[in-house]
């Protein structure tokens, strides 16, 4: 399947890029828009800056380039590129205002009407031809006010030749949260742009289907990552208000999805405002996230039980657990192998993450925080809990269950996973527990062995609990290395103990935020699986001040 894929992209690659493809993209132009898109979303006056000092920073990776826009450099990841040529940093250079930025946004625009305007890959992805459309489509009286009648008229017919390739490759070039992207942009287009070639109806016909397809009952994103549910929400609220612009009623199906993902939305958030970082997900920008929400008009309290998605959220007082029950899922081979993890926080201070995505160039490092040992969890013999298929993950889903119980405040949740039956016949439970005052979290891990296994599965392996910290959290073993005291930045301080193994201080790291490395450390809890059923305990625990 995969080879076939490559054969697939490789042919559409050789006809996009040849001439006669870029002839048959030609064809009437508008010289005007029907309407202009609304645009509810802050500006970010840094990245503003960043572009008057030729600094292009994306996707945790910066190019300096003063003197000419680096549209395609040597060393970057396909994520630089695809936020670089979605054009998204059109609105800061509006909202930073005034003549220079209005040049500076023309001037960029016309060297890349001269540089990509034909097919490229990842320059012309159905996703980030769709972004790129909307962005320019929102901001084309700002681009065109006072502009040359030169400038109009290649524009334009960019935006036209443009529309004519997606609407070709919408359905085809990309899926998930990436092709709800491009169906937004193909929305727009429709909406704006006299020479669509697709109506409007046949558009929305396609989010039906995909909204059908992506948006589980629970209001989750198949996908799992609170990323890919942040963009979704926004992407969908962008479309309903382009859609009331136009005077067109809005479809059923989008406003349920809208009214179901915001819940969600706000059950995967930490007290801070940022996103739990599970399935390559980082923090995010809080700012950005209340817009989504804001933009998607959904009401509701954030969701604690998401069966479908595979979330459980387990919350008194201030503290905080995110819990990750779901199996692991890909469309890129992208899986983190991230099951029965949590993260935990104490209001707006993190205590208990995952180590988060990688977002440069380096494969190493990219492979290496998709293992379970990047995320808090347990892993047995150095293993992942998702099985690697060469250099991808087995995209078979393994079974995960999860049954969640509240009395009197306290939340307990259940949860297994089987991936590890099949190299070691070695079922995976976890159990967490919070009390109704939020100062005590407490863990079970169990390794059971499951019946029918042939015993040569059943040889002692090396177990390890992980708890990873957030780098704000200092951390220092105590009670002769049998307790590690935790204080939080606001002076706050916890303390972990557990039974059935060693407890040790290691170093980690954390790419939680923008996707830039930072130094921290982990808690581990070390033992083996020599008996039939191996059981870790664990507790993290308020220390009281003295009255």
């Amino acid at each position: 399947m995969l080879r076939a894929h490559r054969v697939t992209k490789g042919i559409r690659s050789a006809v996009y890029g040849s001439p006669v493809y870029q002839l048959s993209l030609m064809g009437r132009a508008p010289n005007e828009l029907n309407l202009v898109p609304p645009d509810p979303w802050p500006s970010q006056s840094k990245r503003a800056e960043a572009l008057f000092h030729g600094n292009y920073v994306f996707a945790g990776e910066e190019i300096r380039s003063p003197r000419r826009p680096p549209w395609m450099p040597d060393g970057v990841s396909e994520d630089w590129i695809a936020a670089l040529h979605g054009f998204e940093w059109l609105r800061d250079l509006k909202g930073h205002g005034g003549e220079a930025a209005q040049r500076l946004a023309r001037a960029l625009i016309t060297d890349w009407m001269d540089t990509c305007g034909r097919w490229k890959p990842v320059v012309w992805r159905a996703d980030v031809l769709g972004q790129r459309l909307a962005a320019l489509l929102t901001h084309a009286p700002f681009l065109v006010a006072d502009s040359s009648d030169d400038f109009a008229k290649t524009f334009y017919q960019s935006l036209a030749k443009q529309t004519r390739h997606l609407a070709r490759v919408v359905d085809q070039d990309v899926t998930g949260a990436r092709r709800i992207m491009a169906i937004r942009g193909l929305i727009y287009a429709t909406l704006c742009l006299s020479s669509a070639p697709l109506n409007l109806a046949r558009v929305l016909k396609l989010l039906d289907r995909e909204l059908n397809f992506q948006i589980l009952p629970d209001g989750g994103h198949f996908e799992r990552s609170p990323e890919q549910q942040c963009r979704v929400l926004g992407d969908l609220g962008d479309i309903r208000a382009i859609l009331s612009e136009a005077d067109h009623v809005v479809p059923q199906r989008l406003i349920q999805s809208l009214d179901q993902m915001g819940p969600m939305l706000r059950g995967l958030r930490h007290g801070d405002g940022g996103l739990a970082c599970f399935n390559g997900s980082g923090e995010g920008n809080p700012t950005l996230i209340d817009a989504a929400l804001s933009v998607s008009r959904t009401d509701g309290q954030a969701l604690t039980n998401a069966p479908h998605i595979g979330f459980q959220r387990v919350a008194a007082n201030k503290a905080l657990a995110i819990m990750d029950t779901g199996p692991s899922t890909s469309l890129d081979g992208s899986v983190y192998a991230g099951t029965l993890s949590f993260e935990m926080s104490v209001g707006k201070e993190r205590l208990v993450v995952n180590c988060g995505p990688y977002r440069g160039g380096d494969g190493d490092w990219h492979e290496a925080l998709r293992r379970t040992a990047a995320h808090s969890t347990v892993t047995v013999d150095d293993t992942d809990s998702s099985k690697l298929i060469g250099t991808g993950f087995d995209p078979r889903p393994l079974p995960v269950n999860s049954t969640r119980e509240e009395q009197s405040g306290a939340v307990w949740v259940d949860a297994t996973h089987d991936g590890y039956v099949p190299r070691f016949g070695l079922r995976h439970r976890r159990r967490i527990y919070l009390d109704a005052d939020g100062g005590d979290l407490r863990g079970e891990d169990r390794l059971e062995r499951v019946e029918g296994m042939s015993s040569e599965n059943w040889q002692p392996r090396p177990l390890t609990a992980r708890f990873h910290l957030h780098p704000s959290v200092r951390a220092s073993l105590v009670k002769r290395n049998q307790a590690v005291l935790l204080r939080l930045p606001s002076g706050l301080g916890w303390q972990f103990h557990a039974q059935g193994g060693a407890i040790g201080l290691h170093d980690s790291v954390y790419f939680g935020v923008g996707g830039l490395r930072r130094r921290t450390e982990q808690v581990v809890l070390s033992s083996t699986t020599s008996s039939d059923l191996r059981v870790l305990k664990w507790a993290f625990r308020r220390i009281v001040a003295p009255s």
